[in-house]
């Protein structure tokens, strides 16, 4: 589960970065005033801003609700190893449940 997990986050977040780069900024709306032809655009006269805003902000959502399920999975697998991937020490007053090694009986 954390490896498919992990996969998809790593292909959501090159996504973004994708979407990211392919976004134009504030000021190149500018140009289309010196005859840009905004009409011929593929999304139409709008421009693809709002689409590709939305699809970014999608990712960006999937993004972090993996990144949480991924910091989930740590927390868990950290819990259950302990501290440095040492066993637990019992606190000061319990008893330790350690169990000497056993020597093998020798057949005569």
């Amino acid at each position: 589960m954390e490896t498919i997990l992990l996969i998809v986050h790593v292909l959501i977040g090159a996504s973004v970065i994708g979407l990211v780069l392919i976004q134009q900024g504030k000021g190149a709306d500018a140009g289309a005033s010196f005859g840009g032809g905004a009409s011929q655009t593929v999304f139409g006269s709008a421009g693809a801003g709002s689409f590709l805003v939305k699809l970014t902000a999608g990712l960006a959502a999937l993004f972090f609700a993996t990144s949480l399920g991924l910091a989930v999975i740590a927390q868990q697998k950290a819990k259950a190893v302990g501290t440095f991937g040492l066993p637990e020490v019992p606190a000061q007053g319990e008893q330790s449940v350690i169990q000497e090694p056993v020597a093998p009986k020798t057949v005569d």
